[in-house]
């Protein structure tokens, strides 16, 4: 995080127990992820034991405490979603990308997420991967995405096969 993000966050006016929740989706929408050392800083900024911070970011399921990897995965569970085929879809995303719920990858290359509602609702289910959505998922297509987004076995950076 910049120095002038940084300021902007932890401004004096801020110094209230209630500008918690707020100080921390600041931290999260810079870093993707609150990392301990971060919600020590907060504690600090704030006067608070660190466990009183620990214990607002965990109760809410906006947060997360691991860093997303570069093509976070979000799965809609909104009503919509869930009644056209949602849980499927999550199901099948976890499988092909061997994650569990909320996880990162090794590599660091996926991240996977169950969100409450992406606002797609005509398009349901709804998975975005990055910045792209994709309507109307299956199963059998989150397979050929991620196989589109996948480096192949033994090809180079072209992606014409073996050299």
């Amino acid at each position: 995080m910049d120095t002038a993000r940084k300021a902007e966050i932890f401004n004096e006016g801020r110094r209230q127990r209630r500008h918690l929740i707020d100080i921390l989706q600041d931290i999260q929408s810079c870093e993707g992820y609150l990392s301990r050392e971060a919600m020590q800083e907060v504690a600090a900024f704030l006067s608070l034991p660190p466990s009183a911070v620990w214990g607002v970011a965990t109760f809410y399921n906006q947060f997360r405490f691991t860093p997303p990897g570069r093509n976070p995965v979000r799965v809609c569970m909104g009503t919509a979603c869930h009644l056209a085929g949602g849980q499927l879809v999550l199901e099948a995303m976890a499988r092909e990308l061997k994650l569990e719920i909320g996880a990162t990858s090794e590599d660091r290359e996926f991240s996977l997420e169950r969100v409450a509602c992406i606002g797609c609702c005509a398009l349901a289910p709804v998975v975005t991967i990055g910045e792209s959505v994709y309507p109307k998922m299956t199963p059998p297509r989150v397979e050929e995405i991620l196989v589109q987004m996948k480096p192949a076995e033994g090809r180079g950076k072209s992606g014409d096969g073996p050299t």
